[in-house]
């Protein structure tokens, strides 16, 4: 009778450094399906960058996920500072040198 213990088979060899590198790289893979115009407009501003597309992609989804999230953050304030706080955004602006200044400045994109 044979030894249930023992097997014939041999044992499972490990996956080479590569396979396991590549498993790891595209662990967290994201595909998405996406338009010859987009894709072409996103190549064309991921080279103009200096970058690949999937750098230039997760750069611009990372920046996305940030503001997204930062638009979204709770503030609490106690009444008093909450109405200082509300009281301070509807105060217009004491002009001043520097305050003129910059508005006189053009904005670097026009």
């Amino acid at each position: 009778m044979p030894n249930p213990t023992l097997s014939s088979k041999r044992p499972a060899a490990r996956p080479s450094a590569s396979k396991q590198a590549l498993r790891t790289a595209t662990a967290g893979a994201i595909n998405i399906r996406i338009r010859d115009d987009d894709r072409t407009l996103i190549d064309q501003a991921a080279l103009l960058s200096g970058k690949s597309r999937s750098e230039f992609m997760l750069e611009a989804a990372r920046r996305a996920a940030s503001e997204t999230i930062l638009d979204r953050t709770l503030f609490r304030l106690k009444p008093a500072a909450f109405a200082r706080f509300v009281e301070l955004l509807d105060a217009p602006p004491q002009p001043n040198e520097k305050l003129r200044r910059l508005m006189q400045t053009k904005a670097v994109w026009e």
